[in-house]
């Protein structure tokens, strides 16, 4: 039996990593939470998650920081989701080069989707 997909959550917000932490679980994932950019660094490094699911607004070390310095070290590199209220998140996940975006409010189905997908072509 293979291991579970690695999914790291980064988020300052600490309903929606108790939301998005408890959904992957509960569908087998094996899951990582950060509540900032360089926790969020330290947690890849030593766990090499096969997605990331970012916030682009956090304390410390945002998104955009986080996602520099994640693509600077060196690989495998897991897939970044970013995870965000602002009305372009389009536009934020091209800047970053992530394989995707779910803009807050997302639903569980969105999420679960999403995650799955980028476990295909990450």
């Amino acid at each position: 039996m293979g291991r579970a997909a690695r999914v790291l959550v980064v988020d300052d917000d600490e309903s929606i990593v108790d939301f998005v932490c408890e959904a992957l679980v509960d569908e087998g994932y094996d899951v990582q939470t950060a509540t900032d950019g360089g926790e969020a660094l330290a947690l890849a490094r030593a766990h090499r998650p096969d997605v990331i699911l970012l916030d682009m607004r956090m304390p410390i070390m945002d998104g955009w920081e986080f996602a520099r310095d994640y693509r600077q070290a060196p690989g495998p590199h897991g897939a970044l989701v970013v995870m965000t209220a602002a009305r372009d998140a389009a536009r934020i996940a091209a800047d970053i080069g992530a394989a995707g975006y779910l803009a807050k409010p997302f639903t569980l189905d969105d999420l679960l989707s999403l995650v799955e997908r980028d476990l295909r072509v990450g």
